[in-house]
């Protein structure tokens, strides 16, 4: 079997061989890894099961003291965080799309990278990202203070702005959907660490109408659902199951009971995750990183699983940590990777 197959087993919430796994590294640990193996591609040193497709937030222009523009004309200071960064200030100060052009979301930069991913990386399941998807771009664009009080005071506008985003994101993952790829993620933060930002009521007047289109094109074209959310948002799972997503990450434990949430959903919701980077990996040793991990792997032999840290590995994260999670990996029974 293929790591193709592995993961698509997985996902269907059948008993697997082995429990495949995917991990993301911020600029840092990315590096670090990348100095300790010898190579600039981290995808098969590591063994990742997915290879991720697109430009996920679209940063296509550098600009000066550590500022970045991405495609939507938004502007970043990576000067402390240095893989998104943040919002140097709003493009829309006030509640309107008025004299807004959005960009075009079937861009050639998203796609140019992919014929030569699935050459590489033909054996993995194919993921195309698109990051910051529904509320995470409304708030990049308006501001997430004004934007928390555009849902009170300006609901018609946070209307229109979520539906042109999700008209924009339709159009990507229809262009995304003419190469071989087996799901679509969309990225979008809903969570804090007890409770979602906006409160359930206000997140399924506003999203999840546009989630509801979102996933049944993507389901339509017989691909997978995939979704990101940071945060204690485990109140969503039965209204996001019914939407139709099939894998929810990053499933973090410091908010959620993996274990339990796990049975609870195996078969009808898979997730892909689990592992700490609020503690485990950064704080623990590495053996108490090899056994969590050897743990989770443990619980996803019966499907409905991909282990991975609870988000991108952060740059704290001691390397020896990092070892003892990839090589946990790489040393179950079965996983013969090169």
């Amino acid at each position: 079997m293929t790591r193709r197959d592995i993961v698509q087993q997985a996902l269907d919430g059948a008993a697997v061989p082995y429990t495949p796994w995917s991990f993301r590294f911020t600029l840092e640990a990315r590096q670090a890894l990348a100095a300790h193996y010898g190579v600039t591609d981290l995808q098969d040193a590591v063994g990742n099961h997915i290879v991720e497709l697109g430009s996920d937030i679209g940063f296509f222009e550098a600009l000066e003291n550590h500022r970045f523009r991405d495609v939507f004309g938004v502007v970043w200071d990576r000067t402390v965080d240095k893989d998104i960064g943040i919002v140097v200030e709003p493009l829309l100060p006030e509640p309107t799309l008025a004299g807004y052009a959005f960009p075009d979301p079937r861009d050639p930069r998203f796609f140019a990278d992919i014929p030569a991913a699935l050459e590489r990386h033909g054996d993995c399941f194919r993921l195309f990202c698109l990051g910051f998807s529904l509320f995470e771009r409304a708030w990049t664009l308006r501001g997430m203070e004004n934007l928390l009080v555009d849902l009170h005071q300006h609901p018609g506008f946070v209307r229109d702005l979520l539906r042109a985003i999700a008209d924009y994101d339709l159009t990507q993952i229809e262009r995304a959907l003419d190469f071989d790829i087996d799901g679509i993620i969309l990225g979008d933060d809903w969570g804090q660490q007890h409770g979602l930002i906006m409160g359930y009521p206000l997140w399924r007047e506003f999203l999840y109408p546009e989630l509801q289109r979102l996933y049944g094109c993507i389901r339509a074209h017989g691909k997978r659902v995939l979704a990101h959310s940071c945060g204690d948002v485990d109140e969503l799972f039965d209204d996001l199951v019914a939407a139709g997503l099939h894998c929810f990450n990053p499933f973090q434990p410091e908010v959620m009971d993996v274990a339990c949430l796990h049975a609870r959903y195996r078969r009808r919701l898979s997730f892909w995750g689990g592992l700490s980077t609020q503690q485990t990996l950064p704080f623990g040793t590495a053996d108490q990183v090899r056994a969590e991990t050897s743990r989770l792997l443990a619980m996803g032999r019966v499907g409905s699983f991909i282990l991975s840290p609870a988000h991108s590995v952060e740059g704290d994260v001691p390397l020896d940590n990092m070892l003892a999670m990839i090589e946990a990996c790489r040393n179950q029974p079965g996983a013969d990777l090169p």
